[in-house]
């Protein structure tokens, strides 16, 4: 959904996009899965395998179900799954080549997605922490990436800042934990490190800390309000917002940001059902005239539902016009 704001300029396209599933389309799911005990007590491995690929397979063509529900209500901005493919990066497997399975099915995705002109993206889980102390935690978090890089290039997109991932843990404080990744850095392989984008997190690390890091590797920030709400830096978010812009200077993508509701003042840091209108427009006015697009991706419980929602609530304020 792109929105158009402020009576006068009319300066800044807001795009709005939602995360990997859907309430509306029933038996849709892309993240079905098989458990590793699972997959050890199934008859032999060849067959294991080969029920892995159908899940697999399912995943894509619920996936490709969503793009399509997506192209019919104007939604052009999605996040997908990363669990797509169960097991695809378990050390057992390491043999398994999963992308020859569903080579046609990436394909037929990414097809459709370039056709309608749609921006996809990822956001590996929380266990991908590339400033860990323990090689094997980092070491792990790398072929989490390179599963993700190899399912863009499958779908034959571009990976160039396409994936969003948190700093990471803290171990030995913030300023050694940020430079413990500075380090890190060097060890990643040059496309894996094109791929990635950083967000503020809700407890460790606020956009202060994300910007001192994108600035010096040159990776793009992504900006979460709700994060911001919950863990602020010593500035209003809207002080830092010039040096945000700046990080997305050299990317081929619009600027992205990340929007949801705290779910009450109990539970802040978990996301709410549906998005606060009244939230979502001080945010989008401050950030109007400042950049020619804003990828709004919203991350509330209800899905798509959200984004319609959010829609519909919109129409109450004359001075957003509508694109589509």
């Amino acid at each position: 959904m792109i929105i158009n704001t402020s009576g006068d300029k009319m300066k800044t396209l807001f795009r709005l996009g939602y995360v990997a599933m859907s309430v509306h389309i029933k038996n849709c799911s892309p993240s079905q899965t098989m458990t590793f005990s699972t997959f050890k007590n199934l008859p032999d491995r060849e067959s294991a395998i080969f029920h892995l690929e159908q899940i697999a397979k399912s995943n894509m063509v619920n996936s490709l179900r969503l793009l399509k529900h997506n192209k019919a209500n104007d939604i052009r901005f999605f996040r997908l799954s990363s669990r797509l493919i169960p097991l695809a990066t378990h050390e057992e497997l390491s043999g398994w080549n999963y992308l020859h399975a569903v080579r046609n099915e990436l394909n037929n995705l990414g097809q459709y997605a370039r056709e309608h002109h749609m921006r996809l993206d990822f956001h590996p889980d929380h266990y991908v922490v590339l400033n860990s102390h323990r090689k094997e935690v980092f070491k792990q978090a790398v072929q989490n990436l390179i599963y993700h890089y190899r399912l863009l290039k499958g779908m034959k997109i571009d990976p160039v800042h396409r994936c969003v991932i948190h700093l990471g843990g803290k171990h030995g404080g913030k300023t050694d934990a940020l430079e413990r990744l500075i380090d890190n850095w060097g060890k990643i392989p040059h496309p894996i490190q094109k791929m990635m984008l950083i967000e503020n997190d809700d407890q460790t690390y606020h956009e202060e800390d994300v910007l001192y890091i994108c600035e010096k590797l040159n990776i793009p920030m992504v900006f979460d309000i709700h994060h911001h709400l919950a863990n602020p830096g010593k500035k209003n978010w809207h002080e830092n917002w010039e040096r945000i812009l700046k990080t997305w200077a050299n990317s081929p993508l619009p600027v992205k940001i990340h929007i949801s509701s705290p779910k009450s003042n109990k539970q802040f840091r978990h996301h709410a059902d549906y998005i606060d209108p009244d939230m979502f427009m001080n945010l989008i006015r401050k950030m109007n005239g400042t950049t020619g697009q804003v990828d709004c991706m919203i991350e509330a419980k209800m899905k798509d539902d959200a984004l319609f929602r959010l829609t519909k609530d919109l129409k109450q304020y004359h001075e957003v016009k509508w694109m589509d």
